[in-house]
């Protein structure tokens, strides 16, 4: 579904707040910001969770990520738009993992719990019923606006997604982590080079043009630590 356009672009109005009482300033951007995003209004459409639905979108429309019969581990699942992106793409079932509860998702294995956790890893593979083939991530660090040590910690959440993937991937699995703009640390493309085929970089048109997200997207698994 998506393009290079943002869903229901085109001319229109900007919807202004129609009061401002009690809200300080960037509580005022963000709702304004909220109301005239056509990604917002097109989630809310089609019944999607999140517009960062979208973002998985664009990028599985690149890279043709997602195929039937493909069991997905959504880390940092909630709300569950990722998990609502896959089922719809084909996936025969989604295990989505967060510290926050998620609300039921039909096809789906929603689990509370922090996914590294050795448990929690364990309670992921036994509902995937066998290795996953694909691994998402669009977790990001609470940011203090100081950009290297947003980098930093983003960067640090990405190594231990992937640290995760290797244990979960089947070979010629995938994975799909956020970063910020700034480049991948050396020591992470390294393992990504080592344990996959092809590592690429992608901003999808979801992403806010004022974010400083980007995607690092990895096929064909090598097997790494999976086994």
């Amino acid at each position: 579904m998506a393009t290079k356009t943002p869903p229901g672009s085109g001319r229109s109005l900007t919807t202004r707040l129609k009061t401002a009482k009690g809200r300080t300033t960037a509580s005022q951007l963000w709702l304004q910001r909220q109301l005239n995003d056509p990604y917002v209004k097109a989630a809310r459409e089609r019944g999607l969770r999140s517009r960062a639905a979208f973002k998985l979108i664009e990028l599985d429309d690149r890279f043709k990520l997602i195929r039937p019969r493909m069991r997905v581990v959504d880390l940092g699942a909630a709300p569950g738009g990722w998990t609502q992106v896959a089922l719809e793409r084909g996936a025969s079932h989604v295990v989505g993992i967060d510290l926050l509860p998620i609300d039921p998702i039909a096809g789906s294995t929603l689990l509370q719990g922090d996914f590294q956790d050795p448990e929690a890893e364990r309670a992921v593979l036994d509902a995937l019923d066998g290795q996953a083939d694909l691994v998402l991530s669009d977790m990001a660090p609470n940011t203090t606006g100081h950009n290297a040590t947003d980098h930093l910690r983003i960067v640090a959440l990405a190594e231990l997604s992937l640290d995760f993937a290797q244990k979960v991937l089947a070979p010629g699995g995938g994975f799909v982590a956020k970063l910020f703009q700034g480049g991948t640390e050396k020591t992470m493309l390294d393992a990504l080079k080592r344990d996959f085929a092809v590592v690429r970089h992608a901003k999808p048109p979801a992403s806010r043009k004022d974010s400083a997200e980007l995607y690092v997207v990895a096929t064909g698994f090598r097997g790494g630590k999976a086994g």
